[in-house]
């Protein structure tokens, strides 16, 4: 007999509410015994837990020993990344697998070296027999992230070494997952439409000569068709996401499950488990609907004025989710200026052209522009606010007709490669777990027995 899962009954609410008051500290103890919460400073600044050498995170500059804001930037393996688009777009390639090689091996690769490596990437591009039919065509998720985890953790019963850390098979393990990631999201996501939407069912094979992106587009479409230009957007949307610094709440979390010596595929689902939440991979989805919202309000899209008065509604809770937040603006970590939201625009502004949307492009640049001014005249902010990656991504993902439940997994399609850097790093250098201290602010009581309770 098929039982369903019970929703939640007034005992659940009851017991929720006893759970409340029991496990609600005091804001004021955080200040008291100078808890950094949530590991940053009042600035925003981490607190420091480690070393990497992966990736590379610039934000201010010290003079006459005072820290000042500066233009962001982002380095990976020591080579900025605008660096890195600037020479792919001059060099006309597509670049996602030299990145992914830079990011686990720290080094770029020659042109043999590359070749062999997308050759190993195309072999490893593969599921199991069935595992469509038998893993994501069962249960469908509405989650993709939910589906891509699940399809991670079953891997493991694939696999003949599963357990086995050591550095050649983790490598090889990551080396699939990298290769599977985009097949197990477009399949999720197939799937999904099919069973829920009733749409019709597309299962396409990738193909070994396409990069990456390629292969998206054409295992995503029911013609296989896509533009050039489209497709390397696509690819540089995969490089700006590969790789953000240790700190993050997924990569860290991959330094911490790593550390506890578990396999490879769960500490990838506890890293895909990280990036779900909507305060880490999902904000795109936010900017795009926020945008949608805006459009929908606002008669004259050019008149800043009326752009101006909606961002006020957002912060002051009257407008979209009413949550106070402008979407898109502002990072933990960058304050003058997102080296990748820079490096998007450029390509952003070509793909609306393209696809005969100029004007929505100049809305959202508007909005870029207006919001980090109201922002600031209107809250306490410790350092300054611009535009995050999310900002421009969703916009991209929008044009691109990519539908919005594959917005976080495609953060993820690229995310992976940093993923797999940092264990692999954690599994060389670290020989302890992390085990940061809670310090306790509960009261001592006494035990009571069971007859003399109230």
């Amino acid at each position: 007999m098929n039982k369903k899962i019970l929703g939640i009954s007034p005992e659940l609410t009851k017991l929720s509410a006893l759970c409340e008051a029991n496990s609600n500290i005091n804001p004021l103890l955080y200040d008291q015994f100078d808890v950094k919460r949530g590991l940053r400073d009042i600035s925003g600044k981490g607190v420091l837990a480690g070393l990497t050498e992966i990736s590379e995170i610039v934000s201010s500059i010290k003079e006459n020993g005072e820290e000042h804001p500066c233009e962001g930037k982002l380095f990976y393996r020591g080579i900025d990344v605008e660096e890195i688009v600037n020479g792919l777009k001059r060099e006309n390639r597509f670049g996602f697998e030299e990145v992914v090689y830079l990011l686990l091996f720290g080094q770029l690769p020659g042109v043999h070296e590359l070749t062999n490596f997308s050759n190993i990437l195309a072999d490893y591009r593969t599921l199991p027999t069935g595992f469509v039919r038998d893993i994501i065509m069962k249960a469908p998720s509405q989650d993709m992230m939910n589906t891509l985890a699940r399809s991670v953790l079953t891997m493991y019963s694939y696999d003949n070494s599963a357990d086995d850390t050591s550095l050649p098979n983790a490598l090889r393990q990551l080396l699939q997952l990298i290769a599977l990631f985009p097949l197990l999201s477009v399949y999720g996501y197939q799937t999904y439409r099919h069973y829920h939407d009733n749409k019709s069912l597309y299962i396409h094979p990738p193909k070994p000569e396409l990069s990456t992106a390629e292969n998206i587009l054409r295992m995503l479409r029911p013609n296989k068709k896509y533009t050039e230009l489209e497709a390397k957007i696509l690819d540089i949307a995969l490089i700006l996401h590969a790789e953000h610094g240790g700190g993050n709440n997924s990569t860290f979390t991959t330094h911490v499950v790593t550390s506890s010596g578990t396999d490879t595929y769960s500490v990838i689902a506890a890293a895909l488990g990280s990036l779900k939440g909507p305060r880490h991979g999902g904000a795109n989805i936010k900017v795009v609907q926020m945008i949608e919202d805006m459009k929908a309000t606002i008669k004259n899209w050019n008149d800043e004025s009326s752009v101006a008065d909606y961002l006020v509604k957002l912060l002051n809770k009257e407008a979209f989710d009413r949550t106070g937040l402008i979407y898109g603006m502002g990072h933990a970590v960058y304050s003058l200026s997102d080296p990748r939201a820079n490096v998007f625009k450029k390509y952003v502004e070509s793909l609306s052209k393209e696809k005969s949307r100029t004007e929505e492009f100049e809305l959202y640049s508007l909005v870029e522009r207006l919001g980090p001014e109201i922002i600031g005249k209107k809250r306490k902010i410790y350092k300054g606010v611009s535009a995050n990656v999310d900002f421009y991504s969703g916009f991209v993902y929008n044009m691109l007709d990519l539908p919005l439940q594959l917005y976080t997994p495609l953060f993820a399609v690229a995310r992976i490669a940093g993923w797999s850097a940092h264990r692999l790093e954690e599994i060389i250098n670290a020989n302890k777990i992390i085990r940061p201290a809670y310090k306790a602010v509960s009261e001592r009581s006494s035990y009571i027995p069971l007859k003399d309770r109230n």
